[in-house]
């Protein structure tokens, strides 16, 4: 039992290298991850290192710094989330931005075939969402798009 206390105090002596090597790792998946989690787990990592500082026994720091990484992650990044993202561009791209694109059939839409020509220029295969046919040079709009088609429904305006 003694080599076991013995064992304990070194690895009590030498935990703040432990503490440090948990924040660099912490550090540098956050910079690959970029969501906040583990610059959470890594302020979780600086309080142990602190309380191994002070003297606690290890047990009580890793302890303590669980509940401080978790009231991190649960206090502090959803207001970080929220601040990062508000200056987002709320603009629509990709495939979001085609629906509810106006167009014109180019050719009659089926469910099997057709041809549109939306706003911004862009022609695409196209299908009839509901089934019923569009004709040629009627007015469409965009309902979703699945691969490379467009799937367009009848616009009265």
């Amino acid at each position: 039992m003694d080599g076991f206390a013995t064992s304990l105090a070194g690895i009590e002596d030498w935990a703040w290298i432990g503490w440090l090597v948990l924040i660099a790792l912490f550090l540098v998946i956050e910079m690959l991850t970029l969501d906040f989690t583990f610059l959470m787990l890594a302020f979780g990592s600086v309080v142990g290192l602190v309380t191994d500082l002070v003297g606690v026994p290890i047990w009580a720091q890793v302890i303590i710094a669980a509940v401080a990484a978790a009231a991190f992650i649960l206090f502090l990044r959803p207001p970080l989330l929220h601040r990062l993202r508000r200056g987002e561009d709320p603009t629509k791209s990709n495939v979001a931005a085609l629906i509810d694109l106006r167009g014109i059939a180019l050719h009659d839409i089926t469910q099997v075939t057709g041809q549109v020509k939306l706003s911004n220029g862009d022609t695409w295969t196209a299908r009839s969402a509901d089934g019923t046919p569009i004709f040629e040079g009627s007015r469409v709009a965009v309902s979703e798009i699945s691969g490379a088609t467009a799937i367009v429904r009848p616009v009265t305006e």
